[in-house]
């Protein structure tokens, strides 16, 4: 059965470093694995919403 993902949510954080947010930036590695737990919990909240009545 295929899975048709019809929404896309796109989330941004802008930071001021010249006020004093001068943050690194995450590694590359947890960048990867925060945006697959994003697509996992989005993908199993779709399917929940279609088994419902």
């Amino acid at each position: 059965m295929p899975i048709i993902v019809d929404e896309v949510v796109i989330s941004v954080e802008v930071g001021n470093a010249a006020a004093g947010g001068a943050a690194s930036a995450p590694a590359p590695e947890a960048d990867k694995q925060a945006l697959i737990a994003e697509c996992v919990a989005q993908v199993l909240e779709i399917l929940r919403q279609e088994r419902e009545p």
